[in-house]
């Protein structure tokens, strides 16, 4: 490997568990003996780029426990002519940066830094926390790299620098370009980040946002009813904000401190479920997502109210294309769809009566199964986006206990699957002289329903509910009958 030069080797202040190594030669070649010399992995990433990955596990018993599951990755990239007219086909100046390989014992020494090659003044920026393209056609040479520029930028708490915005808004239309999957992972990775509200903004002055997402244009400038604070575009930016912060814990506001906030609920929301992602940015994607079909369903009522009926589920579906496209994984797209089109199914749920009943809560949690938690966040979210800085305490604290309410009993329902069945199909067939048919099944669920809530715990209790449901049925049929 002589010859070879680390790249991007000042991007922190430590030495990093990811380590770009630029060499003249075959990149893949030297990555599969690399791996089987150090007993790593071996991952090509496409002949096209001359590049290749070495993946090695980290896991030593001598290690700090926190230090067991971090693996080193090594990138190895092929380059020819000359180092530096390498360095000028990166694309910021703090990416174009490189140390001469047999250098890289020196690490720790001061004059590390005096070694390091930088044609482009990326020290600087660093020491600027700026973000600054290498020259005049980076984004030209490859369109992913206008959403990177926002992501790198949030993930290290950068500014951009002002002709570098130029250049991105002037070269927008070229995002059309870039595959699906790179979109998502890019857009995903700015998701994740904390102030996930401010690099939308962002991107929308860019012009980039409403071009990996045109469904969200036509939501600038569509009112809503008095009881909304923000227009649906605003709303949607700050139903974002506020899904992030009530996926945050208490932190110590009288705001967030009514929140249901239970041991593990931390660990609940960091869990990766789609697309090397967590509950937490998946939710913020489907506050995002969540009143994208308002503007297509906004209708006004006899009374002259402010309507959007039906927009949950059109919104789903606009969601389901548009992530589908992104190649959202299947998981990814079921529960964002899922938390788009039943947003408001909490607010349903009192019928009348202060709190939601233990059947409510039931056919809630068995409806919405894996996200039935997180569209109960995104509810609070989406009341804390619609009131702004007109929220009303009271209210606040009663969607904050109505949420706590339908977690508590909700969590009941999980020993219900251990309890055995009090009745079969076989059985309701015999007993009430029944043919087989969907009748059975629909009995079965109601007493399964009922059992689970803890309205019914013998064989008798159950042959009475299926009497009774029988009963209806017949009395629907010849009242059916009669108007016939």
């Amino acid at each position: 490997m002589v010859g070879g030069y680390l790249r991007d080797t000042l991007r922190s202040a430590t030495p990093a568990q990811d380590v770009d190594i630029a060499l003249p030669g075959d990149a893949q070649k030297i990555g599969r003996e690399l791996a089987k010399f150090l007993g790593g992995t071996f991952v090509p990433l496409g002949a096209a780029f001359g590049a290749a990955r070495v993946v090695i596990s980290s896991l030593d018993p001598e290690s700090p426990e926190e230090e067991t599951t971090k693996d080193w990755t090594i990138d190895l990239w092929g380059y020819s002519g000359s180092v530096e007219e390498d360095l000028a086909r990166r694309d910021f100046t703090i990416d174009a940066m490189a140390l001469p390989f047999q250098d890289w014992s020196s690490i720790d020494s001061p004059e590390l830094v005096e070694k390091v090659l930088d044609p482009f003044n990326g020290r600087r920026d660093l020491a600027q926390k700026c973000i600054r393209a290498v020259n005049t056609h980076v984004f030209q040479d490859d369109p992913g790299r206008l959403l990177r520029t926002v992501h790198l930028a949030a993930r290290l708490r950068f500014r951009l620098e002002p002709e570098t915005v130029r250049m991105v808004t002037e070269a927008a239309p070229m995002v059309s370009r870039v595959s699906g999957d790179r979109i998502r992972n890019e857009f995903l990775g700015i998701l994740s980040m904390d102030g996930a509200r401010g690099y939308l903004q962002v991107l929308d002055h860019l012009d980039l946002l409403c071009r990996i997402i045109p469904e969200l244009a036509d939501a600038k400038g569509v009112d809503q009813p008095k009881e909304h604070y923000w227009d649906v575009w605003d709303h949607s930016l700050h139903a974002v904000e506020f899904a992030e912060l009530v996926t945050k814990g208490h932190q110590n506001s009288p705001i967030y401190t009514l929140l249901p906030w239970p041991q593990g609920r931390e660990e609940y929301f960091s869990q990766v479920i789609s697309d090397g992602h967590t509950r937490r940015t998946i939710l913020k994607l489907a506050a995002l997502l969540h009143d994208v079909a308002k503007p297509q369903t906004k209708h006004m009522d006899e009374t002259g109210r402010t309507r959007f009926p039906g927009h949950p589920e059109l919104g789903a579906a606009m969601a389901e294309t548009r992530l589908t496209h992104l190649h959202m994984s299947t998981r990814g797209v079921a529960a964002v769809c899922k938390m788009v089109e039943e947003h408001l199914r909490p607010a349903t749920m009192q019928q009348g009566v202060e709190l939601a009943t233990a059947r409510a809560v039931y056919r809630y949690f068995r409806d919405l199964g894996d996200v039935a938690i997180d569209t109960l966040f995104l509810w609070m979210a989406d009341h804390l986006a619609a009131k702004g800085p007109e929220l009303d305490t009271d209210a606040w604290s009663f969607h904050a206990r109505m949420v706590a309410h339908i977690l508590e009993l909700g969590a009941q329902p999980e020993l219900a699957a251990q309890k055995e069945r009090l009745v079969t199909g076989l059985d309701l067939m015999e007993r009430f002289h029944l043919k087989p048919g969907p009748l059975i099944g629909n009995l079965l669920a109601q007493i399964e329903e009922a059992q689970d809530i803890g309205e019914l715990a013998t064989r008798d209790d159950a042959f009475f509910l299926a009497s009774k449901a029988l009963e209806k049925v017949r009395n629907s049929n010849d009242d059916e009958s009669a108007g016939g």
